[in-house]
């Protein structure tokens, strides 16, 4: 247990350069700190910058250290903001808002400051936003992460523009439609060829094959030559995932955030053609390669080069101790970022003229990127909300860190949602006083408009060095010193737009070309082409959050109690039997959790490996094969090859399994409960009896509600034969014969609960007046 964090006395203040700025005349060309004075009990003060504005406009300063010591009177708390989350994942997210005093709230809330969604944004949806709201996503961003849209947009340009200038992906083709030219390439140039989903994410349904025969040529599958001679690192695989956060597609403005990871693949690499059925030797996905037995897990946040999880300045250096060229290195990889952002920028810049306001919309992308024996940079995907999960100290350090950089960067107004009026904290002779002043994106009024810049351009100029100041560990990667002679050819002389042959029509939708603009006022000479950033990507990354992220987690106030014992948890089952003896039944939301939590414990277990048909992993894979089908999205199990035994074959169906857990998860949500039929067991109780069950524990109330109800439909998604009937020893083995029972109807236990209870949330509002919600499950 982490000792409790010190409790912080803290006053707000300004820097005495900070009020001498505001009592010039001159417009500063620097925003000004306004710091929180920490006086710990001992007596020692730390001073950590908490916001930092220009006396007009106030941003937060996010700190990684405040997960650990949050300030006692964050000036976020102070307005009240607050954020928002849709479909996203959320953990490290939240615990950084929260530690600096934002407050969540409910998704359909329109008084927020920041929304962090995991989907795609349409325009609809952000034509509504004020000038200090912010968003994670902007509109059409699945140009450059969808794999089949990042494909088609930078095989476009490879036709207009050439293909020696966009060479970084591998010669890909979209089925079923370009399956024939699959086909008469693979006659000239012989596989492996690697085959993925359109729109899939963490090594979902990648598999790899020697010829097109072997793949289906009805399905949308995005089928890319294998890269077979990539860089290894002690003989193993490996790919670098980088962190690109886009403030701006018009102009566009670009960050590569110095620290990255590397991920290497579990089983040693041979380029023969005989192992291409090992994911764990080809693939080097952290979602795979974590349930191998031989997988290596640091504990230690400091080191950055022990396991299968590297930095990507600990890579450089062992490069660069090597005799390899890193600087040349990290100058291919951000070139490929950068056309690759630039072949998708065109039609997200017209899909972004429905945002009402400039600095509404901000993106981090994760960039997948290989490279090979002759260090050559390969992209092999763009994700649209890289996994932000904290599975590791080194996790922990890195992405906090590194989020706390992107809040910052993109600058979120310190601004009451409510009443949509500015924070400013102005000095006084004996307190500090905080007062609230009308919102303006105006230059202050003693500054003087640059010659030759309209208002509207000399507020985007200075909006972007104000961004710059706050970069934190991002480095901006376009516009650079160099970006305009390296690019400049490719771009449209009107627009700044990437050159894709209709220029009249970019030209209705971009008249101006800000990205010169832009060249011009921060680099006056275009021609120089200074790169002083590159010897950052090898220093290591001094900041980030060191402790595990479950020691300050955000606990809602149902959660604050204590932590049952196995005393009490023994007690809770037995309460649950004499729920569910007297005739009680769990609703379909807590089945479905219920054998949730179950199948969590049995991923845990599923190594060493075990021989037989009856090993777990054994009756996992069968159980996926028969009720993947049972989910409302689609699901596609992939059987592992013969080839594949021992912990290589566990470690595939662990994957497959954590994917079918996540989905069922996602769905249990759209479940509600109705207890108009029969009685159902209180959700306080339940809870209670979730906080710390065993496998045991589940399985026998699982069982037990299958007796009780004669059906699994419940949690299982269809109609199953008597559970008397079958022979079993545990749920685990029982499960198969469950999901390949077939019948032409319903049985009459569950028929006529089949319906209401598999409403999704947003229909309950139409549902007669009696069917009432009796859980308070979120």
């Amino acid at each position: 247990m982490l000792p409790k964090a010190q409790k912080y006395h803290t006053q707000i203040r300004i820097c005495q350069d900070s009020k001498a700025h505001l009592e010039s005349d001159k417009k500063p060309e620097l925003e000004l700190p306004l710091v929180h004075k920490t006086n710990k009990s001992d007596g020692s003060s730390k001073e950590l910058s908490w916001t930092v504005g220009n006396g007009k406009t106030t941003f937060l300063w996010f700190h990684c250290a405040a997960l650990a010591n949050p300030p006692s009177e964050p000036p976020a708390a102070a307005v009240h903001m607050t954020y928002k989350f849709l479909q996203a994942e959320t953990k490290l997210v939240s615990a950084l808002l929260h530690s600096h005093g934002l407050r969540e709230v409910d998704h359909s809330a329109t008084n927020f400051n920041i929304l962090w969604t995991g989907v795609h944004m349409k325009a609809h949806q952000l034509q509504t936003l004020r000038p200090h709201q912010r968003v994670n996503h902007f509109p059409r961003s699945y140009e450059l992460t969808r794999k089949d849209r990042l494909y088609k947009n930078i095989e476009r340009v490879q036709r207009l523009q050439g293909l020696k200038h966009f060479d970084f992906i591998p010669q890909t083709f979209v089925l079923p439609g370009d399956y024939k030219d699959l086909c008469l390439v693979h006659h000239r140039i012989r596989g492996p060829w690697i085959v993925k989903p359109v729109a899939s994410s963490r090594g979902r349904g990648i598999y790899i094959v020697n010829s097109p025969d072997q793949i289906p040529a009805d399905e949308t599958l995005v089928v890319a030559k294998y890269i077979d001679d990539p860089l290894l690192v002690d003989g193993f695989k490996c790919d670098l995932r980088l962190y690109v956060a886009v403030t701006s597609y018009n102009p566009l403005v670009i960050y590569l955030y110095e620290e990255g990871l590397v991920r290497l693949a579990t089983v040693k690499y041979e380029s023969k053609g005989q192992h291409l059925w090992n994911p764990c030797m080809h693939l080097c996905n952290y979602s795979i390669n974590k349930y191998h037995e031989d997988y290596v897990k640091s504990e230690d946040p400091e080191a950055e080069d022990v396991g299968h999880k590297w930095t990507l300045s600990a890579l450089l250096r062992h490069l660069k101790s090597e005799g390899k060229d890193t600087s040349l290195l990290m100058q291919r990889i951000e070139d490929v970022i950068v056309k690759a952002i630039l072949a998708a920028a065109p039609t997200i810049v017209a899909a972004a003229r429905f945002v009402p306001h400039p600095r509404n919309c901000f993106e981090l992308y994760g960039f997948d990127i290989l490279i090979d024996s002759n260090l050559k940079p390969w992209l092999l995907e763009v994700n649209l909300s890289p996994s932000l999960g904290c599975d590791s100290p080194l996790d922990v350090r890195i992405k906090s860190a590194m989020l706390a950089d992107l809040l910052t960067l993109v600058g979120i107004p310190v601004v009451d949602p409510i009443v949509q009026h500015p924070l400013q904290i102005v000095a006084d002779t004996n307190t500090k006083v905080m007062r609230k002043t009308e919102a303006t994106n105006t230059p202050q009024k003693s500054g003087r408009v640059p010659l030759n810049l309209t208002v509207e351009e000399a507020r985007l100029i200075y909006s972007i060095h104000s961004e710059y100041n706050r970069r934190g560990g991002f480095l901006r990667i376009f516009p650079s010193a160099e970006s305009w002679k390296l690019y400049s050819g490719f771009l449209d002389s009107a627009t700044g737009l990437l050159n894709i042959g209709n220029n009249m029509t970019q030209k209705q939708i971009n008249p101006q070309n800000y990205n010169l603009i832009l060249h011009r006022r921060l680099f006056p000479d275009l021609n120089k082409s200074p790169v002083d950033r590159l010897p950052k990507y090898e220093r290591a990354l001094l900041q980030g959050h060191n402790r595990p992220l479950t020691a300050v987690s955000v606990f809602t106030s149902a959660d604050k109690e204590n932590i049952i014992d196995h005393k009490i948890a023994k007690e809770c089952k037995l309460e649950l039997r004499k729920y569910l003896e007297k005739g009680c039944k769990l609703s379909t939301n807590q089945a479905r959790r219920g054998f949730s939590q179950y199948l969590q414990q049995v991923l845990s277990k599923l190594g060493p490996p075990s021989e037989g048909a009856n090993a777990p992993s054994e009756l996992c894979l069968k159980f996926l094969q028969r009720a993947a089908g049972n989910l409302r999205s689609p699901f596609f199990v992939k059987v592992p090859s013969s080839k594949l035994v021992g912990k290589d074959r566990v470690a595939v169906i662990a994957k497959q399994l954590n994917d079918y857990l996540q989905t069922y998860m996602r769905e249990t949500e759209t479940y509600f409960s109705d207890s108009s039929y029969s009685p159902q067991i209180p959700e306080s109780r339940f809870r209670y009896f979730l906080r710390s069950a065993s496998e045991t524990d589940l399985e026998e109330i699982l069982l037990l509600h299958m007796k009780q109800s004669k059906c699994a439909h419940t949690f299982l998604g269809r109609c199953s034969p008597s559970i008397s009937t079958l022979k079993y020893n545990t749920l685990l083995q029982v499960l198969p014969q469950l999901c390949s029972y077939s019948i032409g109807k319903p049985n009459e236990c569950c028929y006529r609960e089949a319906l209401p209870k598999t409403l999704p949330k947003a229909s309950r509002r139409r549902t007669s007046r009696s069917l009432q919600r009796s859980d308070t499950e979120t």
